[in-house]
């Protein structure tokens, strides 16, 4: 081999090692794999483990417009008409534990109303710890739950709080305790005596109850206000009838309390839901009340709801609401609700 030949076989094998190291440096790395998100249905329809977690979310929320009409129920009570406008979204979360279910609920609210000068912006309308049967932090209580189908059922007050509350569920009995911190509603001044208010007990209790029987449930719901020692007690009747749902209530309070409306001391009050179609629901109502200071109330209401798709409904009422000593009223409103 001559000189000439040797040069030019190690400039090739240098050439060929250059080659290849320039090209180990230039391959691009493995793209990473995806953890795609995964459906939990442990918990029902809609959640989703958390990537990367054993957690499940599910997160929704409604917006609603609104227009009513009535006497003086419009800007500055001076209009007969106003509109407002809901807005709503909520995260739900669950995990399973040793204790049993952890769960979580945060509940985002904001309102505008044409008849408000000052309208709030969003606020935390729920937020709360669930761990079994076991729920603490700001939430609507069961006391938000008296009421019937249809919208003449008022009794019930201030059911949203700070609260400590175990429900005890064994399938067809439900039983359940609480405590909730009054405190916020009694900031202020008495309208009485038009001193501030100094409450020293800002505590109620509240208590419930619910038997199904197969389709039907009886349920007792009552609430006690340790500032003013008074209390209240609402029983419902819910049943299948027919092609609709009747309901029965009757309620009861004491005397004043945080929770009870207008000074109310009874009232009864039914409806019946009729299934009209398979997206149409009617449902008319009947109420009677009684205050404390015996000023009695009856009223009729009808109630029309429409399913135009799924998450979207659109519903009208009308309601006639006689007080002894004051003219009649006739009241209502058109609704347009979107859920997601």
């Amino acid at each position: 081999m001559n000189i000439k030949s040797l040069l030019i076989g190690s400039a090739a094998a240098l050439a060929a090692v250059s080659g290849a190291q320039a090209a180990d440096a230039i391959v691009a790395a493995e793209p990473e794999p995806l953890e795609y998100v995964r459906v939990c249905d442990a918990f029902g329809a809609g959640y989703f483990y958390i990537p990367g977690t054993e957690t499940c979310l599910r997160i929704g929320g409604e917006v609603r417009f609104t227009v009513g009409f009535g006497e003086d129920v419009g800007a500055n009570s001076t209009s007969d008409w106003y509109s407002a406008t809901r807005g709503r979204v909520f995260f739900d979360t669950k995990t399973d534990s040793e204790l049993g279910t952890i769960g979580t609920y945060i509940r985002l609210q904001g309102n505008y109303n044409s008849n408000t000068a000052n309208n709030a912006g969003v606020s935390l309308e729920q937020a709360y710890i669930t761990v079994g049967g076991l729920k603490a932090g700001k939430a609507l209580t069961w006391w938000d739950d008296t009421g019937i189908n249809g919208e003449l059922d008022d009794f019930a007050d201030a059911s949203n709080f700070n609260t400590i509350s175990y429900l005890y569920d064994a399938g067809s009995f439900r039983i359940g305790l609480g405590i909730d911190d009054l405190s916020g509603s009694y900031n202020g001044v008495d309208s009485a005596t038009g001193l501030p208010l100094n409450p020293g007990n800002e505590l109620g209790l509240e208590g419930y109850a619910q038997v199904d029987f197969g389709a039907s449930n009886l349920a007792l719901r009552g609430v006690y206000d340790l500032e003013t020692e008074e209390g209240a007690l609402y029983a419902t009747l819910v049943a299948p009838v027919g092609p609709g749902e009747l309901n029965v209530a009757v309620g009861w309070a004491s005397g004043t309390t945080v929770y009870v409306n207008n000074d109310y001391e009874w009232t009864v009050a039914a409806s019946y839901a009729l299934k009209a179609t398979d997206k149409l629901t009617i449902t008319p109502s009947a109420s009677y009340w009684s205050t404390q200071d015996n000023v009695d109330a009856w009223g009729v209401g009808l109630l029309a709801e429409y399913q135009l798709a799924k998450g979207l409904k659109v519903g009208a009422t009308v309601d006639y609401v006689d007080v002894d000593n004051e003219d009649d009223n006739v009241s209502g409103w058109v609704r347009l609700t979107r859920s997601f």
